[in-house]
């Protein structure tokens, strides 16, 4: 897969996606945007991957909007404005609804726009010292597109705050709060994400996709008889698959599952 702004490369089951341009601490453009949203609407379709990390090269995971963009921004009328923003819109939902669980390497800074991407991963491995920070109200601006993957990652309350004080926060506040879910030394997050990753892929990989989907169905919606039958119907479909059969039968025969050869 070909790209200009971020580095791309896949080892068996496992694909990395780094952004990589450093020496703007991965900012975004355009380009990095249409460039991510190509990049996972490829790899969601790819019925072999089973995990996706994304992280970044350089000091910072992504430090948001980058300036030359902001300034060209700046001249925009509105219909210029709102392509623009639906374009990262239509992004971040391009990774938050991919099929395939991605992991978040958060090996330094993440504001704005860099933090919607981090909230958009399934799973959240962050090195100690990282900062996080909802800047755009300093700005006089608001984090409007990447506003319903934050609140839903690290909760309504903890984004009232850093909404409006637009105040920085660190990784173990982060995880204090649910936002990152593993906390490393920075010497380590590696090791934690290769952890990570292998347990994933010693999953089936069928039910480790049916489980994504699964949390964002049903988060939020009332516990009713159309929830129950739905849930119903999705045990019963995995019971009946082919990986459901051989996860049962391995089990009970105390053998490695077939996708694990």
């Amino acid at each position: 897969m070909s790209t200009t702004t971020l580095d791309v490369r896949r080892d068996g089951h496992v694909a990395s996606v780094y952004l990589n341009r450093p020496d703007v601490r991965n900012a975004f453009n355009e380009g990095v945007i249409a460039e991510l949203m190509q990049t996972f609407a490829g790899l969601g379709a790819d019925a072999s991957l089973r995990c996706i990390v994304l992280g970044g090269h350089g000091k910072a995971f992504c430090a948001g909007a980058d300036l030359n963009w902001m300034r060209a921004m700046a001249g925009y009328s509105w219909d210029e404005n709102r392509a623009d923003a639906q374009a990262l819109a239509d992004m971040l939902w391009t990774i938050y609804s991919c099929p395939v669980p991605v992991v978040g390497r958060i090996h330094g800074d993440c504001y704005a726009g860099g933090l919607g991407l981090a909230a958009v991963c399934d799973v959240l491995i962050a090195a100690e010292g990282v900062n996080f920070c909802l800047s755009e109200a300093k700005l006089g601006l608001l984090p409007a597109t990447i506003g319903p993957y934050v609140v839903r990652a690290m909760g309504e309350q903890a984004a009232r705050r850093w909404f409006i004080t637009a105040e920085r926060f660190d990784a173990a506040q982060a995880k204090a709060m649910g936002f990152v879910h593993e906390l490393c030394a920075s010497e380590a997050l590696d090791a934690k994400v290769d952890e990570l990753v292998a347990t994933l892929v010693a999953n089936g990989p069928m039910a480790v996709r049916a489980c994504k989907q699964l949390v964002q169905d049903v988060g939020g919606r009332p516990i009713d008889a159309d929830l129950r039958a739905d849930t119903a119907r999705r045990i019963a479909d995995i019971r009946a698959s082919a990986e459901g059969r051989e996860g049962i039968q391995s089990f009970l025969g105390k053998r490695a599952p077939s996708w694990q050869g």
